[in-house]
């Protein structure tokens, strides 16, 4: 099992966003000292839902300040950057990192940062495969060209090849041929397109075992349909994202979120806008951070074992990217990651 801190960059009401961001950075360094597996970066525009505009940016910061934790985007939203620049970026990480970085990509939402960098609704709509099939061209060729919908160039050199690590090749500790890609899935049509490819899931704190059981066994099914091998299909790498809270009591592990994360995410969320005027129906912020209490391991470190033992368990994903920044505050937050590191992680066997 593989447990990583799923980092926000989350502006709580009353912060500033350079505090916001300096506790991300905090929390990833306490997270590779604590002996967790992996820290997930998210990337937000233009709302205080989080601050990071670049996850790959912030990415290649911690890469940089750390030796032995993985480090993941969760996820670079793909509609709104050009495929072959992502595929640059990542490779270059996966190159100086030692094989650390993992690309974690998405459709994202019908927001107005589609107005914004030029990429037009439709790039949301409908234009995510070609993106993705594009990106993924990059990242495996030697030379690429493209003659789609939204991408037309002749052919060029991918330079550096993300297969160009050096080291050798029959040393199991040398470099993979290129970085690891997962796709953020919300709908069936989404899991079907990661399933075709076969690429590993990421899917939502929102989401409680039972539907991402169904989701891993839909993205079986298609990925046999679409002639996956067999092997290939059993050891596919999901990420189950969620809320962590380590406390003495479940009941003040629940009161710091119940007191913390309402306002953030009512002041977060809802300044969205979407790029056509569409109405988007905002949770209720409480009942959204007492469901997300319900359903994630926030309590005591035995319990927060369990719930993660069980959510394996019910779903098969072995790998898990937790918010850690739910209390909003700077020392709270290096204290969970470090009980998560310390307390939770080792009873997970």
């Amino acid at each position: 099992m593989r447990v990583g801190a799923f980092i926000l960059a989350a502006q709580f009401p009353g912060q500033g966003q350079g505090e916001a961001l300096h506790r991300a950075v905090r929390a990833a360094e306490v997270a590779e000292e604590a002996g967790l597996d992996d820290v997930w970066l998210a990337e937000h525009h233009f709302v205080p839902y989080g601050v990071c505009p670049s996850a790959v940016t912030l990415a290649a910061l911690l890469l940089g300040r750390t030796r032995r934790i993985g480090v993941g985007t969760a996820v670079s939203v793909l509609p709104t950057q050009h495929p072959v620049a992502l595929g640059e970026q990542a490779a270059l990480l996966h190159l100086t990192s030692d094989g650390r970085f993992t690309l974690g990509v998405g459709r994202g939402g019908p927001w107005v940062d589609l107005e914004v960098f030029g990429a037009g609704l439709a790039a949301y709509d409908h234009g995510f495969p070609e993106s993705l099939d594009l990106l993924l061209r990059w990242l495996r060729e030697p030379r690429v060209g493209a003659q789609g919908e939204r991408y037309a160039f002749r052919e060029v050199a991918v330079v550096p090849r993300p297969d160009q690590a050096l080291g050798d090749p029959d040393d199991p500790c040398t470099v993979p041929p290129g970085p690891p890609v997962v796709v953020a899935c919300t709908s069936p049509s989404s899991v079907r397109l990661a399933a075709q490819r076969g690429l590993p899931m990421l899917l939502g704190m929102h989401c409680g075992d039972e539907e991402k059981a169904e989701m891993v066994a839909l993205w079986r099914t298609a990925a046999r349909e679409a002639g996956r091998d067999g092997d290939e299909i059993a050891a596919a790498g999901h990420v189950s994202a969620g809320v962590v809270q380590v406390a003495d009591g479940r009941a003040g592990a629940t009161e710091a979120l119940t007191k913390a994360m309402p306002g953030w995410l009512r002041q977060g969320l809802g300044a969205h806008v979407t790029v056509d005027g569409r109405y988007r129906a905002m949770r209720d912020p409480l009942a959204y951070t007492e469901l997300l209490c319900r359903l994630h391991p926030v309590g005591p470190p035995r319990l927060c074992a369990d719930r993660l033992a069980a959510s394996s368990e019910r779903t098969g994903i072995t790998r898990f990217a937790l918010l850690v920044e739910g209390s909003g505050d700077l020392a709270a937050t290096e204290e969970n990651v470090r009980r998560l590191g310390t307390e939770v992680m080792p009873q997970l066997g």
